[in-house]
């Protein structure tokens, strides 16, 4: 089986890739793993250093926009796995054209691609930002849709085209939806990476609003075991949701960083309410559960002291995307 990874030098698409190759998840056993990233600012091929001597590894850099790169790189692919996206929230509220070139026309340009080889399956990876925000209870698959920031517009845009490529066309389309994301990799501009890098330096931390803004945290580990048994097992034109089954508002989520960390709260500066900004994100994983046998294995406070440790312990890894970050980022996008 010979996979293809849009975006595999970005933080999830990386994992996904290393659990391919390492078998550290679901064992899949490709014969061929091929990563095709644009190697914008958050994608990092030291990501990628720890399967890059696999015989079965190779790196394509392209763009995923690139009619010609992606029709060379799709051929002979029996399954395409698609991260690449722009992913943050704030960048999509300063300026949200490079979001619907990459999200919504990127992703056309790979799904014509795939129908045009006879690619065997199309994961698709999308977010829980999609639905909006809800008050209460969790979201089931069939929500309808109702983005409401230019980021979580284009991703929606994205995984309607998908699903029209599998009604209209017959393409074998699968999507994923995921909840926030956190982890080893990941780049330091979303909220715990840039927490945790910013008290270990000893600086300090922005909260949104008054902090009561909810959100699902969810290992990136078990977000690619879902995606597996997603691309393994998951039946043709649905969607499933990934999450991990832990809600914590953005205060209760500073107070575990703080004391993970062994900072105080005079190290936590109140900033202005992002625009838009949705209040509580919640997933309903039944489907997933019943249908492929999906279950969460790391709980958030195993997860966040693994993370933490790792941010102490590879500073020669963030550091030099400290410039690149932006201070006042918070809780963004959850694929890429």
């Amino acid at each position: 089986m010979r996979i293809l990874i849009t975006g595999g030098a970005g933080f999830i698409g990386s994992e996904y890739v290393r659990m391919l190759l390492t078998g550290s998840g679901p064992q899949l056993a490709p014969s061929a793993v091929t990563v095709l990233d644009a190697l914008t600012y958050s994608g990092n091929p030291a990501n990628l250093d720890p399967v890059r001597a696999d015989p079965r590894f190779s790196f394509v850099h392209g763009d995923i926009c690139d009619p010609a790169v992606v029709d060379e790189v799709v051929a002979g692919q029996d399954v395409i796995v698609h991260f690449a996206a722009e992913s943050h929230v704030d960048r999509s509220i300063d300026g949200a054209a490079p979001f619907v070139t990459t999200n919504v026309l990127g992703t056309q340009t790979l799904l014509d691609a795939a129908r045009r080889h006879g690619t065997g399956r199309f994961v698709h990876v999308s977010t829980d930002e999609v639905y909006g925000s809800i008050d209460e209870g969790s979201w089931t698959e069939t929500w309808p849709l109702a983005p409401n920031s230019p980021y979580s517009a284009a991703k929606a845009g994205s995984d309607l085209l998908a699903l029209a490529y599998h009604r209209t066309h017959g393409l074998d389309v699968v999507i994923t939806r995921c909840s926030n994301n956190y982890g080893p990799y990941q780049y330091p501009e979303k909220v715990i990476p840039l927490f945790v890098t910013n008290l270990l330096d000893g600086g300090t931390v922005p909260l949104y609003g008054d902090g009561g803004n909810v959100r699902d945290w969810l290992h990136v580990y078990d977000h690619c075991v879902g995606i597996a048994l997603v691309q393994e097992k998951g039946r043709p034109g649905e969607v499933y949701h990934i999450g991990g089954g832990t809600e914590l508002t953005n205060r209760e989520l500073t107070e575990r960083l703080l004391a993970a960390c062994g900072a105080g709260w005079d190290r936590v500066v109140p900033v202005a309410d992002r625009k838009g900004h949705d209040r509580r994100y919640s997933l309903d994983i039944t489907k997933i559960s019943e249908e492929l046998g999906y279950a969460p294995s790391i709980d958030l406070e195993r997860g966040l002291a693994e993370t933490v440790a790792w941010y102490r312990e590879n500073r020669a890894w963030w550091e030099p995307l400290r410039s690149a970050s932006r201070p006042g980022a918070q809780a963004g996008g959850t694929a890429g």
